[in-house]
């Protein structure tokens, strides 16, 4: 009895695992393909735009910065721009190039990420001349474009990523649902499935067979893993799960409504974007850089009650990040809270991205995250290479029975 029920269990599984992949495999090898060549965006553009990245100023012991307001200006003036700059990303290495951002949303309705944004691209200044150094589309660039297929198959975010997430946790379930498949009842056979056997080699067939599931085996636990960090951004309730599981149960974040711009605008001048440069730096000294939002006020909807100022920890990753809250008008810090403070829930909500690409492992990790995505991106192809020739085998026994048995009537009516 409990044999028949493991042996009805193990065919479902094989049913879901077949038709999920033939529903989804088309939509899981542009997610995989994709995400394999954004892994590596930042080493790529780090050697593409190494002379706007370094500003090779010399003698800057010597200098000083010029004010934000003064850059912007002269960003604005070089660029044309009809749009506000956004917000403004400084290295606090001043070998570096402070980033100016243009961000504009399209207020209408739209369908696709092409009309989704009105301008989104970023300038490269010399923070001590002003001079800019290189100026790059962030919406029509190679990199934009691979993720925007990636997150959202070039659809608007809010449709096009619901149409990933749902195939993203069906994927989740096609890879356990592998794993149940491919475990053997005894150890002797685990054994023979760990890797490729020599006789298997010269028969395409069968070395596409044992590509989809010794691959797709090894793959496959990083692959859940990179999976789960993918859904990640396409649905509310995995964020709140991961968070209610890493935190200790705790359902909501932090609360820092007391941390909240008290004085009129009035008290507002062009400086205060410096004041709070200097405090941050202060803080931080030993910190990668930090955003400032200069736009603040054309944004729909703060992500916190206070001004708050995003500090990264270090180059390349995400995982480690501070934040301090500051009264937007005068400048004056209300309130700093260091990455040591948060809770491990929240560390993990600042990791998902890290480990999303492999890059909370360094470099090794990226590789990783780079092989697991490229073998994710052939098991769709395998998988449908095995069900189609078992597909045209069926037929053409089905086929070879309909003429024995067309055969065998004839003969019976002759007769």
């Amino acid at each position: 009895m409990v044999l028949n029920r493991k042996k009805i269990f193990k065919q479902w599984v094989r049913k879901f695992h077949l038709w999920a992949g033939l529903a989804i495999g088309s939509i899981i090898f542009i997610i995989s393909i994709t995400g394999c060549l954004y892994v590596f965006k930042d080493e790529v553009q780090n050697i593409l735009r190494k002379d706007a990245i370094f500003h090779n100023e010399a003698n800057i012991d010597e200098k000083e910065v010029l004010p934000i307001h003064i850059l912007e200006k002269k960003v604005n003036e070089y660029t044309q721009e009809k749009y506000p700059v956004h917000w403004v990303n400084i290295p606090i290495d001043r070998n570096e190039s402070y980033r100016f951002y243009y961000y504009e949303k399209n207020p209408e309705t739209t369908w696709n990420y092409f009309d989704e944004f009105i301008v989104y691209k970023s300038v490269y200044v010399n923070p001590y001349t002003g001079k800019v150094l290189g100026t790059y589309d962030e919406k029509n660039g190679f990199f934009p474009i691979v993720l925007a297929i990636h997150f959202s198959l070039l659809l608007e975010r809010s449709i096009g990523s619901w149409v990933v997430g749902i195939a993203t946790l069906l994927f989740i379930g096609m890879l356990i649902s592998g794993i149940i498949i491919w475990w053997p009842k005894n150890k002797k056979s685990r054994k023979q499935r760990l890797w490729f056997p020599k006789r298997n080699l010269s028969n395409w067939k069968k070395l596409n067979y044992d590509l989809h599931n010794i691959l797709g085996f090894y793959a496959s636990f990083v692959g859940i893993i990179i999976a789960i960090t993918g859904s990640f951004y396409a649905f509310f309730f995995v964020r709140a799960l991961i968070y209610l599981v890493f935190s200790g149960g705790l359902t909501e974040y932090p609360d820092f409504s007391e941390y909240k711009t008290t004085s009129p605008k009035t008290e507002r001048t062009v400086s205060t974007p410096d004041k709070i440069a200097k405090q941050v730096e202060l803080l931080y000294p030993d910190a990668y850089g930090y955003s400032i939002d200069l736009g603040h006020e054309h944004l729909d909807e703060h992500s916190h009650p206070a001004f708050s100022i995003y500090v990264q920890q270090k180059k390349g990753v995400y995982y480690i990040n501070n934040e301090v809250f500051f009264d937007e008008n005068t400048g004056e810090m209300l309130y700093n809270r260091p990455h040591k403070e948060k809770n491990f829930g929240e560390k993990v909500i600042s990791a998902n991205y890290d480990i999303h690409v492999g890059a909370i492992l360094g470099l090794g990790g990226k590789i990783l995250a780079f092989l697991v995505s490229l073998i994710c991106a052939s098991l769709p192809v395998t998988g449908f290479m095995i069900w189609w020739q078992r597909h045209k085998k069926r037929k053409k026994v089905s086929k070879k029975q309909t003429k024995i048995l067309s055969k065998e009537i004839t003969e019976e009516v002759l007769i």
